[in-house]
């Protein structure tokens, strides 16, 4: 009896070890959080010239065109639309789909990255790469937003800024957890951007009620990621139980 519960037990904890390789590979909140806290040490240290060698690793802005205060906003943002695209995203199709879903929502997302941006080399590649990240990662940056709201430490205002602001920025999914993040924060958040030499003009998230980014908001921005990512991964993981419940109600 004991060696037969054993042979039972060997194929689910292969796959909770498969899963956990899984959502290590996949998930980057850690390194999130790191590069983040990394470039508002240097910009806390006054170290502006480390500050801009290091944005590269987090966003694609152009640091070179960017003082202090913009490269704080900038880390700010990074930090709440990768809450969203490497973190809770990833989650919500492993939960859904299991393994196949956080390996197909990373592919997808890799993708988008690599070639999403409009281009005249991959512009219809690209334009469908970036489509199917959209709709990829919908899920993921609604429970983002609504994360938010429940962890910051201003529901009202994020609550507010969301519905207020999120359909003013370009990306439908960064718009909602940019603007939670924003009014979670008491922050404004978006305005001009500047990519490889091309300049943005978007609409500012939470302009009415924020402030200006500062370089002690990057700290606060990180601890109100990982507030979110706890948040999600509950509802994830109950998610998947429910899921693999009704599977296996389903096969009895």
């Amino acid at each position: 009896a004991l060696g037969a519960r054993a042979v039972r037990s060997r194929p689910a904890a292969a796959r909770v070890a498969l899963t956990a390789a899984a959502t290590w590979a996949v998930v980057g909140g850690t390194s999130l959080g790191r590069e983040a806290r990394a470039i508002g040490g240097a910009l806390a240290a006054g170290d502006a010239e480390v500050a801009r060698e290091r944005l590269p690793h987090l966003c694609g802005r152009d640091p070179q065109a960017l003082d202090e205060q913009q490269m704080a906003r900038a880390v700010v943002e990074s930090v709440a639309e990768n809450t969203s695209d490497a973190v809770v995203g990833a989650l919500v199709w492993g939960a859904a789909a299991g393994v196949p879903g956080l390996l197909a929502f990373r592919a997808v997302n890799t993708l988008d990255a690599m070639v999403g941006h409009k281009s005249p080399r991959h512009l219809r590649y690209g334009w469908a790469s970036a489509r199917l990240d959209d709709l990829a990662g919908w899920p993921g940056a609604r429970l983002t937003a609504l994360a938010a709201v429940l962890a910051g430490p201003d529901r009202r205002g994020a609550v507010r800024a969301w519905r207020a602001d999120a359909a003013a920025h370009p990306s439908p999914n960064a718009g909602p957890v940019e603007a939670s993040f924003a009014g979670a924060l008491g922050v404004r958040l978006g305005g001009t951007l500047a990519y490889g030499g091309r300049v943005e003009h978007r609409a500012v998230l939470n302009g009415g009620a924020g402030r200006p980014v500062q370089v002690s908001d990057i700290e606060r921005a990180v601890r109100l990621s990982r507030q979110v990512t706890w948040l999600a991964l509950g509802a994830c993981v109950a998610l998947r139980c429910a899921v693999s419940h009704g599977i296996r109600k389903g096969r009895g």
